[in-house]
């Protein structure tokens, strides 16, 4: 049935757990090898004439890789297409009167009971032969990760350039239309940029923004995915205001109250009056307590998506309408001015995401920390900022703790000091510091709001930054840069720092 290359090297005699380079490539016949259960291509498995024509001629020249099945045949997880390309040559061979060719093969024992692993190596040949498509190679990774234990699961993800818990995310990748899945390819997505786009495929136009920010990221020196992140935490941010208006409607619904459109038809008049502008026959306030059991109560949806309630024809109803001024142009700059607030607002909050998954990276790395960001660390715990002495007096862990990876106790009543649960070395010193002081930062900028201490006025960070601040960003800034571009700036972050300028590295110790 087999014929080895070599007289002390069989089918029956490769050793186990072993890679394809330490093997030699054995004879088989081609009809004694069948297509692996676990081949991850499921797609275009038939060869095309081309190869056919081409192994008819010289044969297979790239050994196949299969492994023994119980029956005493074979399974073949990669090369099946060149495997069947054989077998109809040697069936025109037989036809013919000429001698039939046999196959150079891997044989791999190791991997019998190993299905989740073969299903991976399938998947890695077959996506960098570039002929399988984006559908087989998601559902691929997908069952194969899942069949894996932790260690090869690592070592996979690693190898398809996938992030912790990837994986669980490629089923739903997998629900993309065919012509997304091959834009996205064609494009430069790799599998992780996949599934994510898969996540926020409902935001209009997200394929087109997630294309765009990745070619900034190709176009930038060192390359890297500071504006892919920026970009998919906006689209997150926009899907989760999505999200809260569908639940408003769903509230609003369940309380049998009309949500009115904010568009009509085109000649068609809008009757309805918020209830702010409207009174009883007898001059009395109108609001939503004593107005529901009027037949045109309903609402509208402000930027919040918080319900402005209104009457849907007042004159119907028998209520009065205010004297109403004229709109004027200062109305209009108001209600682009709530809009712009409002986008900010949105924008500042999804920028934390990046920022904090950059951080994390930084001070969970097994690199040195570079030496401005422990010179930075060092010159808030000397000079004790405000805010850092405001953060540290309230003995929170949680912030530091997600930035380290550091699983804190589950309930309050375990009190477990940070300094027992954190490893601390010679080497991990500085990032262990840095880490609690950025933790202080993103506390303190975790909302857009914030106190202008000297005009005593609420502040929105994104227009108005502390000097410390500022100094936060540009240094985040600058070590994003220097890592090949792995971060960058969002758009709101670059907005309020520009007024300070470029920043030498030795400015960026805050004030």
């Amino acid at each position: 049935m087999a014929t080895a290359t070599t007289a002390d090297q069989t089918a029956e005699s490769v050793p186990a757990d072993t890679d394809e380079e330490n093997l030699t490539a054995v004879l088989l016949d081609p009809d004694t090898i069948a297509r692996d259960e676990f081949n991850a291509r499921e797609h275009d498995t038939e060869p095309d004439a081309d190869l056919i024509n081409s192994v008819k001629a010289v044969g297979v020249q790239d050994p196949v890789s299969v492994r023994p099945r119980p029956d005493g045949t074979y399974g073949a997880f990669q090369g099946w297409r060149r495997t069947q390309a054989a077998q109809i040559a040697n069936a025109t061979a037989e036809a013919e009167g000429h001698a039939k060719r046999q196959i150079k093969a891997y044989v791999r024992a190791d991997l019998v009971g190993r299905d989740a692993w073969t299903q991976f190596l399938s998947l890695i040949e077959n996506h960098q032969r570039q002929g399988m498509s984006p559908k087989d190679t998601l559902k691929a990774a997908e069952l194969s990760l899942i069949g894996m234990d932790e260690v090869e699961q690592k070592k996979a993800a690693r190898a398809l350039g996938l992030r912790r818990g990837t994986g669980r995310r490629l089923g739903r990748a997998q629900q993309l239309d065919d012509a997304t899945l091959r834009r996205a390819s064609a494009g430069g997505m790799d599998l992780e940029q996949i599934a994510q786009l898969a996540e926020v495929e409902d935001v209009p136009r997200a394929q087109d923004r997630l294309l765009r920010a990745l070619d900034r990221d190709k176009a930038e020196e060192g390359g890297g995915r500071g504006h892919w992140d920026q970009e998919l935490a906006l689209l997150k941010a926009e899907q989760d205001d999505r999200t809260a208006r569908k639940e408003a409607v769903a509230a609003l619904e369940k309380a049998d109250i009309p949500l009115l459109p904010t568009q009509l038809a085109y000649g068609e008049k809008d009757t309805a009056r918020p209830l702010s502008e409207l009174t009883t026959p007898l001059g009395r306030p109108l609001d939503e307590d004593n107005h529901k059991g009027c037949p045109g109560h309903s609402a509208r949806l402000d930027d919040e998506h918080q319900p402005l309630w209104y009457c849907a024809d007042p004159a119907e109803y028998g209520h009065k309408v205010r004297p109403k001024p004229t709109k004027t142009a200062e109305d209009e700059e108001k209600a682009a001015e709530r809009a712009r607030v409002t986008a900010c607002n949105r924008a500042w909050k999804a920028a934390a995401g990046p920022r904090q998954e950059f951080v994390a990276r930084l001070v969970r790395g097994s690199k040195a920390l570079p030496e401005e960001a422990w010179r930075f660390a060092l010159g808030v715990l000397l000079d004790l900022p405000r805010f850092y002495g405001k953060w540290a007096g309230r003995q929170e862990a949680e912030d530091v703790d997600r930035l380290l990876g550091v699983k804190l106790p589950e309930t309050p009543f375990e009190r477990v000091r940070l300094s027992e649960l954190v490893t601390l070395s010679k080497a991990r010193t500085a990032h262990v510091l840095f880490a609690h002081v950025a933790a202080a930062f993103e506390r303190d900028m975790r909302e857009p709001k914030g106190w202008n201490d000297a005009r005593m006025e609420v502040r929105f960070l994104w227009e108005d930054l502390t000097p410390q601040q500022a100094a936060y960003l540009l240094l985040l800034q600058k070590l994003g840069q220097d890592d090949k571009g792995s971060y960058r700036l969002s758009e709101v972050e670059d907005q309020a720092v520009a007024p300070r300028g470029p920043q030498p590295t030795e400015t960026l110790t805050p004030a």
